[in-house]
């Protein structure tokens, strides 16, 4: 359907790919995989025809209709929601007129045996096959489905887009793709603002489509569930694998240690030639097997063992000092904005130790219980925090709320204190930012390496509450299991707002529930929670 040709990209004397080619088959269902750097954007951004590439080509048949949700995109301010996401359907228009043009050319031409006759006509039937097998009459019917899906609420339909985040406004444009119902639907990191249900909508939506889909995603569970294919880009070549992600690393690690095996075999008859060359050539009966010798070494290509990333965070958590039995009670706690009421009468108690998800669609007050725990907000009821407590916080925008005119190791020598101060450069090279990467200014950091900076501050004095708000947002796969496996070691209390459902599996061993204005309590980790609500909404009783 796709079909990317020899493709090369130069920057900068780099090499970011060199003559890489594949196809892209109808209902194939790709994750495109690959270190930071290694040029997935670049490649996603090549196949929707926004950037041009230095060598190759990409074809896309003429009817294929190709649509793109990069990571960052703004919809225009003069529309409402439904209006917005109804743009999906503006196109079927000139697909009409298109259709109609041509069926007024046939009627007045008379050379009906030739070949431009037949081919009009097989245009005709074509698009009218494509145009008749989108459903217009319930358009509006689908454009609520799709926004519904995606977390918005029926009163948000009429309200501008200019009332809502960055996050909301990529869902609406989410919304108008998957409603285009493209032939090849590529997508970066689509997971970054949709809560978790939302995901699982968006994981039906495409493993029910017929539709061909590319993805980039650091969401492991999410391409797990929807991917069928996974194209890993590495060291400026492609590795194609008819597998799914966990299978494909299975493979991918076969494939390194076949590769360490060629390659030592290779290493070691290199050995044996060179010696044999020093040891015989200037003997007169060896000179044919020396000369041979010589030239296969010279046109010997060398067995290349794939780059492994060896660079890794190294995080854990200073041992906390006790806090009370309690860390957090909360006694009819509720929030209400301009007369909406955001919860109430959440009554819950949080025990020392203990490591809880507050989940539920974005909007339903995750993020404001976590700013009443904070003290950052008022609120009704009473939040007690108990004996000893001392919380570290990140907040989802921690990130976007560092000096960006200071370098990472200002950014930490200007708040550690007492004997942090003699441990920041060794801070900074476990967080990967020893050496000169220490001396980076902030506004180069990428949103991962801003993360990590952030979590360099809440090491720099002991806590025992650490309250995370979407952490993993821009961290790659490899450093979420390692944050993963520092909170699983961590001894004091965790509260964690996540949409990520691997991150939060076996991590949390109690969920808060928020939506419809209250807070429920799930004494089970993520993976039963979300079973259960879906036992819920598929019960007659809930319909």
């Amino acid at each position: 359907m796709v079909s990317v040709d020899a493709l090369t990209v130069e920057f900068g004397g780099t090499t970011l790919f060199k003559d890489i080619s594949f196809v892209i088959n109808p209902k194939d269902r790709i994750a495109l995989m690959g270190k930071n750097g290694a040029g997935k954007s670049t490649l996603l951004k090549i196949l929707a025809g926004v950037r041009t590439p230095t060598r190759g080509s990409v074809s896309v048949p003429r009817d294929c209709t190709v649509c793109y949700l990069p990571q960052h995109m703004m919809t225009d301010d003069g529309r409402t929601v439904f209006d917005e996401a109804s743009l999906a359907f503006a196109h079927l228009k000139e697909m009409e007129a298109e259709i109609d043009a041509m069926n007024n050319e046939l009627a007045t031409r008379t050379d009906y045996e030739s070949d431009s006759y037949m081919a009009l006509i097989e245009k005709v039937a074509l698009a009218g096959e494509k145009f008749y097998a989108i459903d217009m009459t319930h358009f509006e019917e689908d454009v609520e489905k799709a926004l519904l899906g995606l977390g918005f609420r029926r009163s948000d339909f009429n309200r501008p887009t200019s009332d809502f985040s960055g996050g909301w406004r990529m869902r609406i444009e989410l919304a108008k793709l998957l409603l285009r119902k493209p032939d090849v639907l590529l997508l970066d990191e689509p997971t970054n603002h949709l809560d978790i249900e939302s995901i699982g909508w968006l994981e039906d939506f495409i493993i029910n489509s017929p539709m061909a889909v590319v993805v980039i995603s650091h969401d492991r569970r999410f391409i797990d569930n929807i991917t069928t294919r996974t194209i890993e880009v590495t060291l400026g070549r492609i590795y194609d694998y008819k597998a799914r992600y966990s299978h494909y690393l299975e493979l991918r690690k076969e494939r390194r240690q076949q590769q360490q095996k060629q390659y030592d075999d290779q290493q070691k008859q290199i050995a044996e030639a060179r010696e044999f060359i020093e040891r015989f050539k200037g003997t007169y009966s060896k000179t044919y097997q020396v000369q041979s010798k010589v030239k296969w070494l010279e046109k010997l290509e060398i067995v290349e063992v794939d780059e492994e990333d060896t660079s890794a965070l190294r995080l854990r958590f200073p041992p906390c000092p006790r806090s009370g039995s309690y860390p957090v009670t909360a006694e009819g706690v509720g929030k209400s904005y301009d007369g909406h009421t955001v919860f109430a009468g959440a009554s819950f108690i949080i025990s020392r130790g203990e490591k809880v998800a507050f989940a539920g669609r974005n909007g339903e007050g995750k993020s404001t219980m976590v700013k009443a725990i904070m003290r950052e907000i008022d609120h009704d009821g009473t939040l007690t925090l108990g004996h000893n407590v001392r919380i570290g916080y990140f907040a989802q925008n921690s990130a976007s709320l560092l000096d960006e005119n200071l370098t990472v190791f200002q950014t930490i020598d200007d708040i550690a204190v007492g004997d942090a101060r003699l441990k920041i450069r060794d801070l900074l090279g476990a967080f990967m930012f020893g050496g000169e990467e220490s001396q980076k200014k902030v506004k180069v950091l990428s949103g991962g390496e801003r993360v990590r900076l952030c979590l360099i501050k809440l090491l720099l004095e002991p806590i025992n509450l650490l309250i995370l708000d979407e952490p993993t947002n821009h961290l790659d796969l490899k450093t979420k299991d390692i944050l993963k496996q520092a909170l699983r070691d961590y001894d004091g209390t965790l509260i964690v707002v996540s949409h990520d459902r691997d991150f939060l599996d076996g991590l949390v061993t109690k969920v808060y529930e928020f939506g419809g204005g209250k807070v429920r309590e799930h004494l089970c980790g993520i993976n039963e929670f979300l079973e259960k609500k879906k036992a819920e909404q598929s019960s007659p009783a809930d319909r």
